[in-house]
């Protein structure tokens, strides 16, 4: 009786290996690696905010959303830190951070937050040198895309060496318009959700749905 329990049990444990060990399915979208793969940077942020800066040149104020962060490289090698941020809302809409976004709007914003280490999304990327004492901050800003924001999405790209390629159908990497491989990079994604409408806009809490590193 012994014998033939140890020998189910073998059974299943050889079974698992094998699962484990196969390949993923062709097509299959890929995941990023559940251990170190590549470096990484340290990256903290807040919650998205609302504010309303009247610029030179504009008639009237104008609403804008930003959610500062701070980046910090304790990989043991400098590395370049080139952030690609984008807005997802509820319709569909994708915006990136900091496109032609007035000075004036992160003047505003540095006065807000009272923190004078805080740089203007223009000049953040370079060279991030290691140690919690080369540790930079800024801000990521993106003019309102509507009064109701409802429930949207923040990706950060450039925190992570780790890249992956999608395969085809035929278990080949799939490629672009070009004929290059496509390419996939380890990506910070941010859900937020606001509860309350474009009556008060500003005042509702911005509640963190959930927070995931995805491949994109």
């Amino acid at each position: 009786m012994i014998q033939r329990l140890l020998g189910f049990l073998l059974v299943a444990i050889c079974l698992a290996a094998v699962a484990d060990a196969a390949p993923e399915p062709a097509g299959s979208y890929p995941t990023p690696s559940l251990y170190p793969v590549a470096w990484q940077f340290n990256f903290d942020h807040s919650a998205p905010k609302r504010i309303v800066v009247k610029s030179p040149g504009d008639a009237t104020p104008v609403a804008y959303w930003y959610m500062s962060y701070g980046v910090t490289n304790t990989t043991g090698q400098e590395r370049m830190f080139l952030p690609y941020i984008l807005m997802l809302t509820d319709d569909g809409t994708l915006i990136r951070s900091d496109d032609n976004i007035p000075p004036a709007v992160f003047a505003a914003i540095k006065n807000r937050e009272n923190n004078k280490f805080l740089e203007s999304p223009t000049t953040i990327a370079g060279e991030l040198r290691v140690g919690e004492d080369q540790a930079r901050e800024s801000v990521a800003i993106w003019r309102e895309p509507k009064a109701r924001m409802g429930a949207f999405m923040i990706f950060i790209t450039g925190l992570s060496g780790e890249t992956a390629t999608i395969a085809g159908a035929d278990g080949q990497p799939a490629k672009d318009a070009d004929g290059n491989p496509i390419m996939l990079r380890k990506t910070l994604q941010l859900s937020y959700k606001i509860a309350g409408d474009e009556v008060y806009p500003g005042e509702d809490a911005v509640n963190g749905e959930s927070e995931a590193w995805i491949m994109r």
